[in-house]
């Protein structure tokens, strides 16, 4: 994790995200309960824990998809909405799960037109913020193709590309890094950073919420994280979360934070 302007934290004083004691049940069952923390707006923040712990339950939190059974949420100043065009999602495999017609251009244009009936006609500007939106992630030279003929890396671009193109303040992504090789995970993760970066420059700060896996390839930009600690959700700042007793009671299986000469953080099983 390399010192960097992006690790310092966002400029923005208001919390995209504030969750006071709440807790989500599911069929009977409690997912986890006693979540209190705040989002920074402006910063880039990993949702970690265990399988089952309730990473994705969180994003359908925030997304209005899935009630509280107590305490309050609130999300860019108000009350988790589905629908809510300030945010933009992109779930876990989407790329994958569409079918083989549809191309990556039509599928950004549905984060415009996606409220009226069929792609129709697009004016002017929205194509242009189409257009725009590929750009912002390198997708443009093959915005014509099918997503079916894409690699996944260039698939998550353009699902990327598609939550963006109504400039939300809020990104929320679930596993955007599966199944991508190296390569391909690190264009996204510096993609992530740079979008943060430019949109906090000019002041239409963007939050980014992202489950993962694995912090790694992620450290380079991450703010911070939310881990799901023993049925319960805790933000802290990275440098606080890259912990070594920490990760190991989180994951149920030792884990070390291994500090290069260089000054980078990663983690590692012991």
């Amino acid at each position: 994790m390399p010192a960097s302007p992006a690790a310092t934290g966002p400029a923005a004083t208001e919390p995209a995200v504030v969750l006071d004691d709440v807790s989500v049940v599911r069929a009977g069952r409690t997912i986890w309960s006693h979540g209190t923390f705040e989002v920074p707006a402006g910063s880039v923040v990993g949702i970690i824990g265990p399988n089952g712990s309730g990473k994705t339950t969180l994003l359908e939190v925030l997304l209005g998809l899935l009630p509280i059974a107590s305490g309050e949420v609130e999300v860019l100043g108000g009350d988790p909405r589905r629908g809510d065009r300030r945010i933009g999602y992109v779930p876990q495999g989407y790329g994958a799960a569409l079918g083989d017609a549809v191309s990556c251009r039509d599928l950004v244009a549905l984060g415009v037109t996606g409220t009226r009936w069929g792609l129709g006609r697009r004016s002017p500007a929205e194509s242009a913020r189409i257009d725009a939106a590929l750009g912002a992630v390198g997708a443009s030279e093959y915005a014509r193709r099918r997503m079916s003929q894409l690699s996944g890396g260039q698939q998550q671009r353009v699902a990327i590309a598609q939550a963006l193109v109504d400039e939300p303040e809020l990104l929320l992504l679930d596993e955007p890094l599966a199944n991508l090789d190296i390569r391909n995970q690190h264009g996204i993760v510096s993609l992530l950073g740079r979008i943060r970066d430019e949109r906090r420059g000019d002041d239409r700060h963007v939050t980014i919420l992202l489950v993962a896996h694995d912090l790694n390839p992620l450290l380079p930009v991450l703010d911070g994280a939310i881990y799901l600690l023993d049925g319960h959700p805790h933000f802290g700042a990275i440098g606080e979360v890259v912990d070594g007793d920490l990760l190991t009671h989180l994951y149920g299986t030792p884990i070390r934070v291994v500090r290069t000469a260089q000054g980078d953080l990663f983690t590692r099983s012991a």
